[in-house]
């Protein structure tokens, strides 16, 4: 999929400060990859197919698609089954990605049904290998089942991601904002965000939000 982007953060609706608001640039959306993917790709593939396999599952059931992109092996796991697959990758032998470095939002606006992305960066410590898991949902139904159970050291980084993209950690021991105050409206990481800021007071002096007071020719 092909869509462009307007301004340096894509937003509408609002004002751009950054100086680039008449940027114009492409962005694209990648499609599956075909076999063989390289590298160590193609064993990770086969080895989870036939974990699932074994327990009833097909890959196309648990998997929307692969994507091989710069060097990175990227699975998209239908929300659904993606605490067993995160615990399969973890646990067997084969694969053992023992380590989760976090949980990243993504907002893509143009993509209908599918705007918000999580991103599971994996590391093997066992393998020296690395893969990603992303999960896409659509903005009118955010909710994602946790990880905690399966990698307890995403509790703050689901906060962070439902703090700034508003992504529903089902199962989440304590959802709360993690940066903004518990009573802020909005979610600051997302496309359709506000980019001209807010009123901030100093000691009686009102600075008023950038959009309000300078413009870009």
């Amino acid at each position: 999929m092909t869509a462009d982007r307007r301004g340096m953060f894509g937003v509408r609706g609002t004002g751009d400060t950054s100086g680039y608001g008449r940027l114009v640039r492409p962005t694209h959306v990648v499609g599956s990859s075909a076999r063989p993917y390289g590298s160590y790709f193609d064993s990770v593939a086969d080895e989870l197919e036939q974990r699932l396999s074994e327990r009833g599952l097909s890959f196309d059931d648990a998997i929307e698609k692969v994507v091989v992109f710069r060097g990175q092996l990227t699975l998209h796991v239908r929300r659904e089954h993606l605490v067993p697959v995160a615990t399969m990758v973890r646990n067997e032998p084969a694969l053992r990605f023992e380590m989760c470095l976090g949980v990243s939002g993504v907002h893509y606006p143009q993509n209908s049904g599918r705007e918000l992305h999580a991103i599971y960066p994996l590391l093997s410590i066992t393998h020296n290998r690395r893969i990603r898991l992303e999960v896409s949902v659509p903005e009118s139904d955010p909710h994602i089942p946790t990880l905690v159970g399966v990698y307890p050291t995403n509790d703050w980084h689901e906060r962070e991601t439902y703090d700034f993209f508003g992504i529903q950690f089902d199962g989440h021991p304590s959802l709360t904002r993690i940066e903004m105050p518990d009573d802020w409206v909005g979610h600051p990481q997302r496309k359709d965000y506000p980019l001209g800021g807010i009123p901030v007071e100093y000691k009686g002096a009102s600075i008023p939000p950038p959009d309000t007071r300078r413009g870009y020719n």
